[in-house]
Order: C-alpha cells, then sequence, then structure tokens
C-alpha cells in the first residue's frame, strides 16, 4: 500500500462535473491504482481502477459511462473525472494502489487496510 494524497473535491449541482486528484509519494510509480468512496453510514466502495500503464480499467456499475479514470506516472499523479454528477455520488473519496498489482481488476479485489485523508465531494440537488 502506497502514500497518497488526495485532492480536487467540492461541491457541485446535480449533473455538473468535478475531477479529482490523488498524487503518489513515490519515485517509481509502476503498479495499478484505484478510486474508493465512503459515503455517510455506509461501507467504502471501490468506485474505479487503472491498470500500471492505464491499458487496463475498471469500473462499478453505478459510475460506468459517466467517470473516466486516468493516470500521468511522470506526475505520480491519478485522476478521477466525474461527470453527470448524481447526488448519491456524495461521499469522501479516497485513492489507493497496491504495488503487487500490475491491472486494474487486481484493485478491485484488494483489501486495503491503510487509507490517506481523502477528499470531499457533495452533489447537491
Amino acid at each position: 500500500q502506497v502514500q497518497v494524497v488526495e485532492s480536487g473535491g467540492g461541491v457541485v449541482q446535480a449533473g455538473g462535473s468535478l475531477r479529482v486528484s490523488c498524487v503518489v509519494s513515490e519515485r517509481t510509480f509502476a503498479y495499478a491504482m484505484g478510486w474508493f468512496r465512503q459515503a455517510p453510514g455506509k461501507e467504502r466502495e471501490f468506485v474505479a481502477a487503472i491498470g500500471r500503464n492505464g491499458g487496463s480499467t475498471a469500473y462499478v456499475d453505478s459510475v460506468q459511462d459517466r467517470f473516466t479514470i486516468s493516470r500521468d506516472n511522470a506526475k505520480s499523479t491519478v485522476y478521477l473525472q466525474m461527470n453527470s454528477l448524481k447526488s448519491e455520488d456524495t461521499a469522501v473519496y479516497y485513492c489507493n494502489g497496491d504495488s503487487k498489482c500490475t491491472r486494474a481488476i487486481c484493485i478491485a479485489r484488494s483489501n486495503f487496510t491503510s487509507w490517506g485523508q481523502g477528499t470531499q465531494v457533495t452533489v447537491s440537488s
């Protein structure tokens, strides 16, 4: 598991867009990464993941075709572009990665015990 700093959250109206970012504090950024979220009163859930070279992606059904995960390995940064936001997308968004994972699907199946501070996304209706 890696050390990360998430940013870019905020308040947006339903139907709007927002991009959150995750900077990984490692010089060698050669593994799969993912975004997760936790809404009030709910368990943390997987949202999206991307393979180490961006060649594979995975999304939870509820965000498919609305969210896009990407990465810039030169900047050790992972992004989550969120479009057509809904009130049910309101949550704290976290990113994480696993040095044992090279493909996106591996992140979706991983169990993480350490998390960053996250970034709050609030969608108002």
